[in-house]
């Protein structure tokens, strides 16, 4: 059995976030108000990418991770190489000034993210898990929290600082927050970042994470017209 890291969009969709799952054929999904990342297959073959095409739609894009090309035609666009990182030695603990946030602080979350460009945040990504945030004068201006929950691990993400406030050490903080909750489950926290991003792969691994493998993040535009699986594939159950 492949390790729960090495496809975690799947694993995670398979388990602790299957109340979540959206599902057509072998492919699976979150909502697309709550993650953009699609659960592929291992290895997808072609009936796979056509699964994929009648669950999303011609024109929509797919984001994954897996080192899977798609069929001929689909326009696949590389975001970029990224690493993906556990914790070995983090010194995890709350922090007396986060704050949990909540559904109606999610207005000022996206607000945050669009300054500070962390990643994917969308208006219902807090239903995914925790999100601690630090205020200061009444105003939002860092925040970290729980995205993918593949078996035994958590993914920490939204990892982000308002520009004007950086340098204070914020973002650390309350990623060692975060990490306190989930190992207060039993679960292990992980990570991904851009590999280019060197001053966030400085400060994780000065927190106590390590490069466990690396990846590409991709992007395919599944193109107009695209074949829809036949229908023995599609009525087939996810395995």
């Amino acid at each position: 059995m492949s390790h729960p890291l090495d496809n975690p969009v799947r694993a995670a969709l398979l388990g602790p976030q299957a109340h979540l799952a959206e599902g057509h054929g072998a492919v699976l999904r979150f909502p697309p108000d709550v993650c953009p990342f699609l659960g592929l297959p291992d290895e997808p073959d072609l009936a796979a990418w056509h699964d994929a095409a009648h669950l999303l739609g011609p024109g929509a894009l797919i984001l994954y991770t897996l080192d899977a090309t798609p069929p001929p035609g689909w326009e696949v666009n590389d975001i970029g190489a990224g690493v993906q990182m556990i914790d070995v030695s983090m010194r995890a603990a709350p922090d007396p000034e986060a704050v949990r946030l909540t559904a109606a602080d999610v207005p000022e979350m996206l607000d945050l993210v669009a300054r500070a460009k962390p990643g994917p945040f969308l208006p219902r990504t807090i239903e995914m898990g925790t999100y601690l945030g630090i205020r200061q004068g009444g105003t939002l201006v860092a925040m970290a929290g729980e995205r993918m929950h593949p078996p035994g691990w958590t993914e920490i993400s939204a990892v982000c600082t308002d520009p004007a406030q950086r340098g204070q050490g914020l973002a650390g903080r309350l990623v060692r927050a975060v990490a306190a909750g989930i190992r207060a489950r039993g679960e292990r926290p992980f990570l991904h970042t851009l590999a280019d991003n060197t001053n966030a792969i400085r400060l994780y691994e000065r927190l106590g994470f390590e490069i466990r493998r690396t990846v590409a993040f991709r992007a395919v535009r599944i193109p107009v017209g695209a074949p829809a699986p036949r229908p023995s594939e599609a009525d087939e159950p996810v395995a």
